[in-house]
């Protein structure tokens, strides 16, 4: 379906539409207002708008492309050559499409603060701002575009009854904290919080690899477990003094989230309880799925002396069948 949209390109009617799907909307040029600046190219930011929508969705099936191509090339090849079970390959298969979502995800990520100074000038993560860059935009454009993708995926994957409503609210709370950082201006804010999470999920999924691989790094999954734990502590101490910092001193009036002014108490709650939230839920899942990891492993050691119990006790009875002990 994103091929219309390309060859919507090639006639004059159809043009303006496709591009309204393919380039960033909402644009605005600055000119320079230094004499030195002019020399350089004019400042061009975004602000979000209605047709930010239609970019989502052009974006949304080119990572359904991207996720497939990845699926058919790469995973489908090693678990072919592995043979793993259809239980197990699933599982690898999720792991392997995180991993690398989560890694570049990180790399654009981590350029985008370095070229931004962000890294230099922690001060601009709560400082109010109500223009993106052109990087910055397409960043938090092509999250959602991912975490939409992942909707649908659902349904290819053919996810059991019982783990949908746990996948839909994983997937639910990663849209609900990018389109809030979003429509709200806390552009960086929400970029740094998103490399610490993504960094955080990104090992925990190289170790469930590594696990698929060779089920010799078992305990090495397991201390994961705290090195898990750690960094949704410091991902939520940094939520809460950012944004303390971005909306401390809530003296401002006239608050507008489309002047990036979110000074005012029900944004503070609100924001700061959706970290909480997010980071509670995680760690909640990572309990339930190591005490599930766990029973795994457990069944099949109490498997055999559970049945050399129940053939000892057949055995007795036969030989006292009757009342009757054979000699």
């Amino acid at each position: 379906m994103g091929l219309f949209f390309v060859l919507g390109l090639m006639f004059e009617g159809t043009a303006e539409v496709s591009i309204v799907f393919m380039t960033l909307q909402h644009g605005v040029t600055f000119p320079a207002a230094d004499a030195e600046e002019q020399a350089t190219e004019s400042k061009f930011l975004y602000y979000y708008g209605i047709r930010d929508l239609a970019t989502v969705f052009f974006y949304m099936l080119m990572t359904i492309v991207i996720h497939a191509t990845i699926q058919e090339y790469v995973l489908d090849k090693i678990t072919r050559r592995r043979q793993f079970p259809k239980a197990k390959q699933s599982r690898f298969n999720e792991s392997g499409q995180f991993s690398v979502f989560y890694l570049v995800s990180c790399i654009w990520g981590t350029f985008i603060l370095v070229s931004e100074n962000c890294l230099s000038d922690p001060a601009l993560l709560w400082r109010a701002r109500d223009m993106m860059t052109f990087q910055m935009k397409f960043f938090y454009i092509s999250q959602l575009a991912y975490w939409f993708h992942a909707f649908p995926e659902l349904y290819f994957r053919r996810i059991k009854n019982q783990d949908l409503p746990r996948q839909v609210v994983h997937i639910g709370l990663h849209l609900f904290h990018i389109e809030g950082a979003y429509l709200l201006y806390l552009n960086h804010l929400g970029l740094v919080l998103l490399m610490m999470h993504y960094f955080v999920e990104f090992l925990s999924h190289l170790c469930d690899l590594f696990y698929f691989k060779d089920e010799k790094y078992q305990k090495e999954v397991s201390l994961w477990a705290i090195v898990f734990i750690l960094g949704r502590l410091v991902t939520l101490i940094a939520s809460v003094i950012s944004v303390g910092f971005h909306l401390a001193g809530g003296k401002n009036g006239n608050p507008d989230a489309f002047t990036g002014n979110v000074n005012v108490l029900a944004a503070k709650i609100a924001v700061l309880s959706s970290s909480c939230a997010i980071q509670a839920y995680i760690t909640w899942n990572l309990f339930n799925d190591e005490l599930q990891r766990w029973m795994e492993e457990d069944a099949p050691l109490q498997a055999p002396g559970m049945k050399k119990k129940r053939t000892k006790g057949r055995s007795s009875r036969k030989g006292t069948e009757n009342g009757v002990v054979p000699s």
